[in-house]
């Protein structure tokens, strides 16, 4: 018998270009719009005293929501 060494161990298959390069960029991409776009709208009108707590909610919220929608993917 050959020791447990020498035997062909299987590979893991390797990803299409797409799902290594493209894929996380687009990701990366997407989230930052999303969090620009809900910080610029936090503070668009702001009703008073809320300071900075506005934005960070609306930062925590669309986080949440991102995660909670595509978190499984």
């Amino acid at each position: 018998q050959e020791p447990m060494d020498a035997q062909a161990k299987p590979s893991a298959p390797r990803l299409p270009r797409y799902e290594r390069h493209v894929q996380p960029c687009l990701a990366e991409l997407l989230g930052t719009a999303l969090f620009i776009f809900t910080g610029c709208l936090a503070v668009l009108d702001e009703p008073g005293g809320t300071g900075r707590l506005q934005p960070a909610l609306a930062h925590g919220l669309a986080l949440t929501a991102t995660v909670a929608v595509l978190g499984d993917i």
